[in-house]
């Protein structure tokens, strides 16, 4: 949950410093960042629903990292293919967003 409510706040941060360059942009970078916290929710709750013995746990883990790359791709291809939004800032929101995770698991409260 701390790690979804942090990416959530760097979307905010991110689409915020990036309407400088003007309204698409910090869509751009807000959806980046958005999509990538969505799909660690729904890894989140898929991998963590239950309890049960490892090999259960590790098939709910994977089909929950299928889930999230599928989430991931199709979420790009709408910003940037459909919407036709920059790809600048929707990279730096989409790694922004990714940083979170390397920096929670390195700086456990």
């Amino acid at each position: 949950m701390r790690v979804v409510s942090t990416q959530l706040a760097v979307a905010v941060v991110a689409g915020l410093a990036f309407c400088l360059q003007g309204r698409a942009a910090g869509v751009a970078a807000f959806a980046g960042a958005l999509i990538v916290a969505f799909a660690t929710a729904l890894l989140a709750a898929r991998a963590f629903s239950t309890l049960g013995g490892a090999g259960a746990t590790f098939m709910r883990f994977l089909v929950g990292m299928i889930l999230r790359w599928i989430i991931l791709i199709g979420g790009l291809l709408l910003i940037l293919v459909q919407w036709k939004l920059p790809f600048l800032p929707t990279l730096v929101g989409l790694v922004a967003a990714y940083a979170v995770n390397v920096f929670a698991f390195r700086f456990k409260g």
